[in-house]
């Protein structure tokens, strides 16, 4: 055997251990228990964001784009 078919059956070895490896580790801890979601009491409430009035944009009307006739 050259070189490239020995470099190439160690890899592949490697990456099957690899993932052998991940799907045991996502058993083990599906497995735990079942899973329950937070209590609402402890969930942080909604952050309420002030900006400032310097970001207020004027539209401003331009006929030509608006559209000729009712729609």
């Amino acid at each position: 055997m050259d070189r490239s078919k020995i470099v190439a059956i160690v890899a592949g070895a490697i990456s099957i251990t690899l993932a052998l490896a991940y799907l045991l580790l996502v058993q083990l801890l599906d497995f735990r228990r079942e899973m329950i979601p937070a209590p609402v009491s402890i969930l942080p409430q909604a952050v309420q964001v002030a900006l400032p009035v310097d970001l207020v944009v004027e539209i401003s009307f331009t006929p030509s784009l608006q559209p000729e006739g009712n729609v």
